[in-house]
């Protein structure tokens, strides 16, 4: 039978009281698993009211102590990697390897976290002025909260309670009803690790709780990670409530090949970006853009054999390249684009609509499809399938090829094959979009550079973890000291350092 999850709240497993769930599936079966509680307005206020009780006391707590919970967190979430990486992928869909990596690129950003007492460190200036001294230093905000998506629930959620926690805040993730228990399960850790009760929440719902969250006075700063719709409703929302707001969205990102770019090398990269983890990736290639004829035709001779021969298998199959999508609706999302590109008129070269994994034919699993001859003015190239969908764009010239990513609605990620620095550099400077790859297919900063889009694909200004996270989930205060010389009279002039 299917087991009821929970809240995590203060420190303690917190039974949902609302009645209202919703399913969690096993994507290999089709199968319930477990049921997601929906948090009413008063369970999420009951997370906000133990963040706002541990604040006082965590934010005192110095950056050196605050950088051994971290230290010790790592130490935890390692050991119970294999532990992680199946609950994830039980619920997820993706394979243990994926799964695991998924983990590994939230530890990295925990690693980072763990120089907290260096990166909170603010400046400081000897007489600034007569007499004068100023320095600047980093407080924690408050009580902050993330609301993350179901195809990282591990990264994702490391990425923004690991920075913001650092940095001496207390938090209320919000993870994704479809695959919650391995944010809950960090949440354990992080106790586990030695921050106290109220520092790390778990509140699992839907729109409720997450407008509780936008709208309630106590909570300083929101992260998002998602779709381009909702990032831009929680932006406008949390900012029109006070809050500082960082929402990450969709994504279509273009992979440019110039024709003496290592076709062997690209398909290989185009292969593991575009179809691996069933292509439900933020910074997935979706869309590959060959420039020249003789380019494109060398590279479709090249893709259609590999897409047909991708094997689809469980998410414990050790051979397997990808494993089934999260839930039954998503596969008929993405099958719905494939009919829809097949009407605008592109050439589905490989068809994965109709596969069926023997022996899990419940499962919700769909085999790889390849589009050619894929226009700038179809919907199915204008917005994000998110699934094991490759799309291929074709360019005259190098600047037909950036005008493609550059003028797209987003501008996540976006890749560049060559083997002319020149032209590579040239693309990187001119590319309208946020993180580039050069002989790169999946361009993701590690964590202690910054990771954010351009375009529909961010709202805010401030960007994900590194120097930028740090920025995000503190507020400077600037300090100017002098200390008493004597009575010198009042001035009347705006004080100078002349």
């Amino acid at each position: 039978m299917a087991k009821d999850l929970h809240h995590f709240i203060n420190g303690a497993k917190i039974a949902g009281t609302s009645g209202n769930f919703l399913d969690v599936f096993d994507p290999n079966t089709g199968e319930v698993q477990a049921r997601t509680p929906l948090a009413t307005e008063d369970e999420t206020r009951a997370a906000i009211d133990a963040a706002e009780a541990a604040f006082p006391g965590w934010s005192q707590v110095n950056p050196q102590r605050r950088a051994r919970v971290m230290f010790e967190f790592k130490r935890l979430v390692e050991a119970n990697m294999d532990e992680l990486a199946h609950m994830l992928s039980s619920e997820h869909g993706k394979v243990i390897a994926d799964a695991k990596g998924d983990i590994q690129r939230g530890i990295e950003v925990i690693e980072f976290a763990c120089g907290i007492p260096h990166l909170q460190k603010g400046e400081f200036t000897e007489g600034a002025g007569p007499g004068i001294d100023m320095y600047s230093m980093r407080q924690p905000l408050g009580v902050c909260a993330g609301i993350t998506p179901f195809n990282f629930p591990a990264m994702i959620p490391m990425w923004m309670f690991g920075v913001a926690i650092a940095c001496g805040n207390t938090f209320v993730c919000k993870p994704s009803e479809k695959d919650p228990s391995v944010p809950l399960r960090l949440a354990e850790l992080m106790m586990e690790a030695g921050a106290p009760a109220g520092v790390l929440n778990v509140v699992n719902g839907s729109k409720p709780a997450v407008d509780t969250l936008l709208t309630d006075p106590r909570v300083e700063a929101i992260s998002f990670v998602g779709a381009s719709a909702t990032a831009e409703y929680i932006y406008a929302t949390g900012a029109a409530h006070g809050k500082r707001v960082q929402a990450m969205g969709g994504a279509k990102n273009h992979a440019i090949i110039l024709p003496d770019a290592d076709l062997d090398g690209v398909v290989n990269d185009l292969i593991g970006a575009g179809y691996g983890s069933a292509g439900e990736r933020c910074m997935a290639i979706s869309v590959a853009v060959p420039v020249g004829e003789d380019t494109a035709n060398r590279l479709v001779d090249k893709l259609i054999p590999r897409v047909e021969a991708l094997k689809v298998g469980t998410s414990t199959d050790p051979d397997a390249d990808y494993g089934p999508v999260v839930t039954a609706e998503h596969r008929e999302k993405i099958k719905s684009y494939i009919d829809m590109g097949v009407k605008e008129g592109a050439e589905l070269l490989v068809d994965g609509r109709d596969f069926s994994l023997q022996g899990y034919e419940n499962g919700f699993f769909m085999g790889g499809s390849l589009f050619d001859k894929v226009t700038p003015d179809m919907q199915s190239y204008q917005e994000e399938i998110f699934g094991p969908v490759l799309q291929i764009a074709r360019a005259k010239t190098p600047e037909e090829a950036l005008a493609l990513p550059s003028n797209h609605q987003y501008g996540n990620g976006v890749a560049i094959f060559t083997e002319d620095g020149n032209a590579a550099r040239n693309f990187a400077s001119k590319v309208n979009v946020g993180m580039v790859g050069i002989n790169v297919p999946i361009p993701v900063p590690l964590a202690y550079h910054t990771f954010g889009g351009w375009k529909r694909s961010a709202f805010g200004d401030t960007n994900q973890h590194g120097p930028e996270g740090v920025k995000f989930w503190t507020k400077i205060k600037t300090v100017t000291a002098r200390w008493s010389r004597g009575n010198e009279g009042a001035s009347f002039v705006i004080p100078t350092m002349k």
